[in-house]
């Protein structure tokens, strides 16, 4: 869903060599990398699988080794970032990637496409399920005018870094993965401005995680993997559930952020019935947009702004899409 171009390096005819720049906070580098990592792998679990890609990533072990591979380093380069809630989540999501390991040795290692496409529509059906619906906006928002509040506030986080959704992607902006691959892609932004650019630019990237897991995946996602967990009772999407809250969990504290999550009774399929006394207006607006604030807060212009002035420059950073 996004991609990221791989920076060019020019070379000087100079035989003189130069030792490379020390990066100044290589653990923070390394942590944002690392988170980057665990969130692209819980966004590409579970999405409706098109082809073999992920079913052969995960039958050939690679799903689970690059899971514990970014864990371990997470843990090592914590620096007590998170305290030790933060410590003890991620041992928790260590022994969930074990026991994923024995599900696809016991019973993933014989799978066709057909299979896990089988076991996806078991427990999100082809429809969109009541029972754990992987949508934002269906948490939380009794109308449909709310619904689309929300999705206009997570359409300003995605444009003001650029992306957009991909075509290829048949989902909806609020679908978790959707919404899991934006953090992925701040993360690794993070790590690629903690190396080239300055605090204020790695402060609005940093600040846009925190607002973004604060109001929105920190409030729904933690009832999604209750319900997720209870919908699927076993397989690979019960134990993704388990290692997805446990991530949640483990971001909180990371961020040093408290959302307010919601509850089994927020949970109500939305009306069209406009709220008694309100009255509505497509999308979020600007000055209300999370993002529109946070760039504010910071003195900062939009981030396209900022990425076409880098452009002239021959400096941008990574951008994608979606």
């Amino acid at each position: 869903m996004i991609k990221q171009p791989v920076p060019t390096v020019s070379h000087s005819s100079s035989t003189v060599t130069q030792d490379p720049p020390q990066i100044k906070d290589s653990p923070a580098v390394e942590r944002a990398l690392n988170r980057s990592k665990i969130y692209l792998l819980i966004s590409w679990s579970m999405l409706y699988p098109e082809d073999d890609e992920f079913l052969d990533y995960l039958r050939s072990g690679e799903f689970v080794e690059d899971g514990r591979g970014a864990l371990g380093t997470l843990e090592a380069m914590l620096g007590g970032h998170g305290g030790q809630r933060a410590v003890q989540a991620l041992g928790a999501i260590k022994k969930q990637f074990d026991q994923v390991e024995s599900l696809v040795a016991s019973e993933c290692a014989s799978w066709q496409l057909s299979d896990l496409q089988a076991e996806h529509r078991r427990v999100f059906s082809n429809v969109i399920t009541l029972d754990c619906p992987p949508y934002e906006t269906l948490f939380g928002n009794d109308h449909v005018f709310a619904q689309s509040h929300v999705m206009g506030d997570i359409a300003g986080f995605y444009r003001a870094f650029g992306l957009e959704l991909s075509k290829d992607i048949h989902e909806r902006l609020d679908h978790l993965s959707v919404e899991f691959e934006f953090m992925h892609f701040l993360a690794y932004k993070e790590s690629y401005s903690r190396c080239h650019d300055g605090p204020e630019k790695t402060a609005i990237v940093v600040e846009a995680q925190k607002k973004f897991v604060k109001n929105h995946i920190g409030r729904w996602v933690p009832l999604f993997c209750r319900m997720l967990a209870k919908k699927a009772d076993v397989g690979l999407f019960k134990l993704m559930a388990d290692v997805t809250a446990e991530w949640i969990d483990f971001e909180t504290a990371f961020l040093g952020v408290t959302p307010q999550p919601y509850t089994e009774t927020d949970y109500r399929p939305a009306t069209f019935n406009a709220p008694e006394g309100q009255t509505y207006e497509c999308g979020a607006q600007d000055q209300g947009n999370e993002l529109s604030l946070l760039l504010n807060e910071v003195g900062a212009q939009s981030f396209m702004e900022i990425k076409e002035k880098e452009q002239d420059h021959g400096n941008a950073g990574p951008v994608g899409t979606a």
